[in-house]
């Protein structure tokens, strides 16, 4: 991305502070998972919203914590958003971790014990949690994201683009502008290994 989307490499904030990092799991009353942490000590989340990967864009430590305590207080004592549905998840559970938001729905790490510990769902402000198209973890979804950058494919449905501006875009598979504008498929690897 720092070489062929400097725009939006800028956009990534600095490492988060491990005294901050520390606070925030004390305050939720629950560890976060290795591969969050190790995203955490890259970037504290994004500077300004960006399309950077597919999805809702990734929070800072200070967002996880208000994020996570707002849907803890809407949720509350009412069974309607605390108890599991007909398809098995609550609106919310103060066991997930928010690490990815956007006009209130975030991609979610569930911290609950058990088989699926660490696995990546959704948590809709409108609907109950969901892990039928998540993945398996954090680190599985941002190599996925990776790989993709690097080799070109899909993540959820989007594809790597870049605008005329430069800046990373993900979308659809064969779209071909933003509003108005065009996009063309993000360069991969192997086709910018001889560029200096």
């Amino acid at each position: 991305m720092q070489r062929r989307a400097p725009a939006s490499y800028a956009l990534l904030a600095p490492p988060a502070e491990p005294a901050e990092v520390e606070a925030a799991q004390k305050a939720m009353g629950l560890r976060f998972p290795t591969d969050l942490l190790e995203s955490l000590a890259c970037h504290n989340g994004i500077t300004e919203w960006a399309n950077l990967i597919p999805g809702q864009p990734p929070m800072s430590v200070a967002e996880i914590l208000d994020h996570w305590k707002m849907c803890v207080e809407i949720a509350g004592d009412d069974p309607d958003l605390t108890e599991a549905d007909e398809d098995g998840e609550p609106w919310w559970h103060p066991k997930w971790v928010p690490w990815a938001q956007s006009d209130g729905d975030s991609q979610v790490i569930d911290m609950r014990e058990g088989p699926h510990h660490g696995r990546l769902g959704s948590a809709a402000h409108d609907d109950v949690g969901s892990f039928d198209d998540g993945w398996p973890s954090l680190a599985v979804y941002l190599t996925a994201v990776a790989d993709a950058l690097d080799h070109g494919g899909e993540v959820d449905g989007s594809t790597p683009y870049l605008t005329p501006e430069g800046e990373l875009w993900w979308a659809s598979p064969n779209q071909t502008e933003l509003n108005g504008a065009p996009l063309t498929p993000a360069p991969r690897t192997d086709e910018t290994a001889a560029l200096p």
